[in-house]
């Protein structure tokens, strides 16, 4: 079974490499996914992503603003059976203003429930920061798994945190798994305990096997004598403001102390989170050597292959590293999904955010043997089943 995938904010290709390689076979037949077009405003991203996603196909990336995009531009490309979105962060990270959806960024997930109206997928995912979860207290969030649901699926929600599937470094993302009501599928999120093994420190991911001379997007950065004197005093986990240093070599900061400025890794943990923007300070320093992190070790970090070449200037390269989704822990979720659909079983946890279930699902789980005490109540005409545990 070959499900037709596209892809708005797609980015350079985080979840587009995720998807190409998730594979699953069962019964002599195999369930992939197929890429059909993908959106992007950022001139460099969909570059990115043509020649890594679809180097023989560049037409099927459309790079235009999505306010601006019509959806019948995308249906003249092709129809779709599953599609993913990873609406725009800015107004729902815990380092901007959280204004959610009364936010410049805020209101563009509706492009994405307007796409599964429109092209009626059989499922999707969407995904963003944790920040999601609190931004308006909480009720931005909510809004968006009602307008999920009530576009005719139901919605798994979860945090995950991919330092526990292997990835090595400790990045937080809401990933929301959603399935058309009408099929007889249920998502479940796939345990972390296959993955506990894996050495997911920042020395054995940077170094093993080393970057080759001829390794792209490999440039170092010009660090300033006043740079180097600085992180000779940091230790590794301290930062500018946890390190001992001489008078002449603190920072001037009277406001909040951001933990990640001048932070050097810890050679033998996962890195703290890999970001795509911010001045001085901000670009992940080495556990050693006193200089940043060029954008190649940065994306060893975000599990890019080191053939996944990235298009544009520098710093265009590091912002869309920062902004990319590790596309090792999204192929685990997809190869996920794909087992649901394919009806084979895999380890499974329960989902850490309430989902969104339509009752026609309720019977497919009661099958599963999950039994869990449940209130029905309506809401805007339809009925929720709610659980305890977040199964509705």
């Amino acid at each position: 079974m070959i499900f037709r995938f596209g892809e708005l904010f797609c980015g350079p290709g985080g979840i587009g490499l995720a998807s190409k390689l998730a594979k699953v076979y069962h019964s002599n037949e195999t369930f992939e996914i197929e890429h059909i077009w993908a959106t992007d405003y950022d001139k460099d991203s969909c570059n990115t992503y043509r020649n890594n996603i679809c180097p023989n196909n560049p037409k099927s990336v459309l790079c235009k603003d999505i306010r601006e995009l019509t959806f019948k531009a995308l249906e003249n490309i092709s129809e779709i059976d599953a599609l993913a979105f990873g609406f725009p962060c800015n107004d729902f990270s815990v380092v901007g203003e959280q204004k959610g959806i009364d936010g410049v960024y805020g209101p563009l997930y509706s492009f994405g429930v307007q796409a599964l109206i429109k092209f009626q997928p059989k499922w999707f995912l969407a995904e963003n920061v944790g920040g999601l979860r609190n931004a308006n207290e909480g009720k931005t969030f909510t809004t968006i798994i009602q307008d999920l649901f009530d576009a005719g699926y139901s919605v798994y929600p979860h945090l995950y945190k991919f330092d526990n599937y292997g990835v090595p470094q400790k990045r937080q993302r809401i990933i929301i798994i959603g399935i058309r009501k009408d099929l007889d599928v249920v998502f479940r999120v796939p345990s972390p305990v296959p993955y506990k093994d894996i050495d997911i420190s920042v020395k054995n991911a940077i170094e093993n096997p080393p970057i080759t001379l001829a390794a792209t997007n490999n440039e170092l950065t010009n660090q300033s004598e006043q740079v180097i004197k600085r992180l000779r005093y940091i230790k590794p986990g301290e930062n500018a403001f946890t390190a001992n240093l001489p008078e002449e070599l603190k920072l001037n900061v009277k406001g909040a102390k951001i933990s990640q400025i001048y932070k050097r890794l810890q050679a033998n943990k996962p890195s703290y989170t890999i970001t795509g923007s911010g001045g001085g300070g901000t670009h992940v320093y080495h556990w050693k050597e006193n200089r940043a992190l060029t954008n190649r070790e940065r994306a060893r970090l975000q599990t890019f292959p080191d053939n996944f070449v990235f298009s544009g200037s520098k710093e265009s390269v590091r912002k869309q590293v920062g902004m990319a989704v590790p596309p090792m822990g999204i192929k685990i979720i997809f190869e996920a999904l794909l087992k649901s659909f394919a009806k084979v079983k895999y380890d499974s946890i329960d989902c850490n955010l309430t989902p969104f279930i339509h009752h026609q699902h309720q019977e497919v789980y009661n099958v599963s043997g999950i039994k869990d005490d449940y209130t029905i109540f309506e809401q805007n005409n339809n009925v929720y089943q709610k659980s305890a545990c977040g199964i509705l």
